[in-house]
This record gives C-alpha cells, structure tokens and sequence, in this order.
C-alpha cells in the first residue's frame, strides 16, 4: 500500500509531463505534413471536362465569345 502512495503521484506529474510535451509539439509544428502537398500535385485530376470533347448532349464551348 505504501508503494501506491509514491507511484499515483509520480503517475499524475509525468502524465502532465507528457501532455506538455504534446501540447510543445502541436504549436511547434512537429506534425505539420510536409509531403502531403507534394503528393496532391501529382494526383491531380488531369481529365478533361465532358463539354470540350464533344460528348452527345452537351453543347461545345463558344469560340467567338471574347475574341474580336
């Protein structure tokens, strides 16, 4: 019992120690992602939009609008 009396309280401090250390690491920016930009980049959508193909039912764009 006595061994209790020593462990809860140096539980309850290096369990406070370690959500500073947490808190230190959220506002410092240890977890900023530093790839995932990268990443999207490559997995961009590339395809092109159904009206410029000429798809059936759909009208092709304007190609007087805008040029004089």
């Amino acid at each position: 019992m006595e061994t209790l009396y020593l462990l809860i309280p140096i539980s309850v401090v290096l369990v406070f120690l370690i959500g500073i250390a947490f808190w230190w690491s959220l506002r410092s920016g240890q977890f900023d992602d530093l790839e995932g930009p990268a990443y999207r980049i490559l997995m961009d959508d590339d395809s092109v939009p159904a009206a410029a193909q000429g798809e059936p039912g759909t009208s092709p764009p304007d190609s007087t609008s805008g040029q004089d």
